[in-house]
């Protein structure tokens, strides 16, 4: 491994960092905090400058993507401001922003000058009820709002993240498929995976089952993003279709991704328990060699697959205490 880039034990180049800035959120969905998931205090939490600083080091060590991420981002004071200098940083190509769509028409615009160019946005449903139960907030008209706004600023592209849960929404896989004939969005279907309700689990291929009563869909190029979705698209549709199969179809072997949580634990793997203590070492007085040593010694323990010994994946956490 060189200075200027991260390579693991496997041989996968490490150039993507999720970073989340957050763990709190103005939604409380069913399936992304468990019952005894504590937020954290805000003393814990990284500063921006402490956050900024992690990036630079990282970027360079050989990370080019950052995506921001919560918790919902948006709901963190002076993000605009962690953006423009990660901006700032010569070694990153591509900023991009996960975000639940509430507070998109109100920062979208801030978000896009200082250097977001990408947009992902989680939406479950297009019923209002259904909204409502899922986030348990009646605010579905924001979300579809900020879709609008960041199409109009220019954001591109624009991906609905949609995560299919049997008996809430498998139903409505058609009526997201269609947006992509009318919009230039990519509608990306996500099978759940369950923490502790394996019954809500709904397949691949029941996922391709539905999207085959729309029409035939053709393998679609050129979309971009650092992520394991395979793309598809209806024929003269205006966006895309993707999929990401975490339960059907294990795309570990490809991974070229770090994950720094709010409170600086730096986790090689969504799935795994190990981490690395980044703030802890950064408020103590690490120099930037040892930062950076620190990072390098996450990428050498991450996992070649999320599998133990018993064939059991090996998800423990709450998808919200590390970003999703």
């Amino acid at each position: 491994m060189t200075n200027n880039e991260l390579i693991d034990r496997y041989g996968r180049r490490i150039d993507y960092l999720r970073v989340s800035v957050t763990d709190r959120c103005n939604l409380k969905c069913i399936y992304c905090k468990t019952e005894d998931f504590e937020l954290l205090r805000r003393e814990d939490i990284l500063t921006l400058e402490e956050t900024a600083r992690i990036v630079k080091l990282a970027s360079e060590m050989g990370i080019r993507n950052i995506r921001i991420t919560g918790g919902e981002p948006l709901i963190r004071r002076n993000l605009a401001h962690l953006v423009q200098m990660i901006n700032d940083l010569k070694n990153i190509e591509d900023i991009s922003l996960t975000t639940n769509g509430i507070l998109l028409n109100e920062f979208a615009e801030s978000l896009f000058n200082t250097g977001v160019k990408r947009v992902n946005i989680s939406l479950d449903t297009l019923k209002r009820d259904r909204f409502k139960k899922i986030t348990k907030s009646d605010r579905l008209g924001d979300v579809l709002h900020g879709i609008e706004t960041v199409l109009r600023i220019g954001f591109s592209p624009v991906k609905i993240n949609v995560v299919v849960i049997k008996g809430i929404n498998e139903d409505e896989i058609l009526d997201f498929a269609r947006l992509t004939k009318e919009k230039p969005i990519s509608v990306r279907f996500i099978e759940h995976m369950p923490l502790s309700e394996p019954h809500s689990y709904f397949p691949l291929d029941s996922i391709r089952k539905e999207l085959m009563k729309l029409g035939e869909l053709f393998p679609a190029s050129n979309v971009k993003g650092c992520g394991p979705a395979v793309y598809m698209r209806y024929k003269k549709a205006k966006g895309t279709i993707g999929i990401i199969m975490p339960m059907s179809e294990e795309f570990c072997d490809n991974c070229n991704r770090l994950r720094l949580s709010a409170d600086g634990r730096l986790f090689p793997c969504l799935m795994g328990e190990r981490f690395i203590d980044l703030k802890g070492r950064l408020r103590s007085g690490g120099n930037d060699k040892e930062i950076k040593q620190l990072i390098k010694d996450a990428v050498l323990t991450k996992f070649l697959s999320p599998v133990d010994s018993k064939g059991n994946k090996m998800i423990k956490k709450s998808m919200a205490s590390i970003g999703g």
